[in-house]
């Protein structure tokens, strides 16, 4: 299965011209009765040669875990890690440009450099005063400057996703133990927050490419994924939960997915919805049990949504064509395209 990337990577070799790559852009969206924008490419797997890379390489990375634990330490442990992360990445994402491996080999160096920093300066123990904090953002930028250093070699698009959580995360703890540590609703402000600037950071990697046609609608589509649970979480916590759930927060969460739906159908991604999904059945699910004890209340919801979902994904296009009409002229060059 060829990609956007691939069709962009054999025009700039020469191998096709740019001609022929928008022909076939706009054959398989006849074909599919859909424009490719709307199709939200996503390439995860090449062949089945990617599982077979990723498990031998976790089995590698395991293996040198467990070895430079033994011989090291831990700091050296998650050191080993990475570099051998990095080594990998410079054969089956540099040259083979391997979806899957490339995803689990960066996960593996962020996480390997992660681990061995925060050891190293033992950050669990120096969280409760404004050194401590200071402690947590040194690590912090040094965790991003090695992810930025991977994403400048390597480019995979899940890299800016991953920095940006790591921001998130180290931001999150940080303002929640020194600044709000006596209000139980800080960490769920300080996703929401967090949740904002991601989103406004997806959406500008997003509007650098409103036809979604090179490698930047990767990042953000990563970035939306990331995004979405950060802004979903909050709010859902926020209007309720448990069996007490009220009929009006039932409610509640019913519109706001809603309107969830609609901002999707806006930026043309469908993160939010999926992340919402578990909130809105759970919802439905408690709401049929106010109305009466029913045992076919959770198969009545599960039908109920996943009827409206498919009906969505089958007129997607259509829907959006209905929707855009009543946003404002000047805004819709900051969305992606139609056509």
């Amino acid at each position: 299965m060829y990609t956007d990337a691939d069709l962009n990577a054999a025009v700039q070799a020469g191998v096709i011209s740019a001609e022929a790559a928008d022909a076939l852009r706009h054959y398989t969206a006849q074909q599919r009765q859909s424009p490719a924008v709307d199709e939200e490419n996503f390439r995860l797997l090449n062949t089945f040669n990617d599982v077979f890379v990723v498990i031998a390489s976790v089995l590698l990375l395991v293996a040198v875990g467990v070895l430079g634990g033994s011989m090291l330490g831990p700091i050296g442990a998650g050191f080993a890690v990475a570099a051998a992360a990095w080594g990998l990445a410079e054969f089956f994402t540099r040259q083979r440009r391997m979806a899957l491996p490339s995803i689990v080999l960066l996960l593996a160096y962020v996480g390997g450099v992660s681990f061995s920093l925060v050891t190293l300066t033992q950050v669990d123990q120096g969280m409760k005063d404004a050194a401590g904090v200071g402690l947590v953002l040194a690590i912090t930028a040094m965790i991003a400057a090695a992810t930025w250093l991977h994403w400048r070699r390597f480019h995979v698009p899940i890299t800016v996703a991953a920095g940006a959580g790591v921001v998130v995360l180290a931001l999150s703890a940080c303002v929640t133990e020194l600044i709000l540590p006596e209000q139980a609703g800080g960490w769920l402000a300080c996703l929401f927050v967090s949740g904002l600037a991601v989103f406004t950071l997806a959406m500008r990697w997003d509007m650098s490419d409103p036809t979604r046609q090179t490698q930047r609608a990767d990042v953000a589509f990563w970035l939306h994924l990331l995004a979405a649970p950060l802004l979903v979480h909050p709010i859902f916590s926020t209007l309720g939960s448990g069996a007490n759930l009220s009929v009006a927060a039932g409610l509640a969460i019913v519109g706001l997915y809603v309107l969830l739906a609609a901002v999707s159908l806006l930026i043309d991604r469908r993160a939010l919805m999926v992340s919402a999904l578990v909130y809105v059945v759970y919802a439905l699910n408690m709401l049929l049990k106010q109305f009466g004890e029913m045992g076919m209340n959770f198969a009545l919801t599960a039908l109920l949504i996943s009827s409206l979902l498919l009906t969505l994904s089958a007129f997607w296009h259509p829907c959006r064509m209905r929707l855009l009409a009543y946003v404002p002229q000047g805004w819709l060059r900051y969305l992606p395209s139609l056509s």
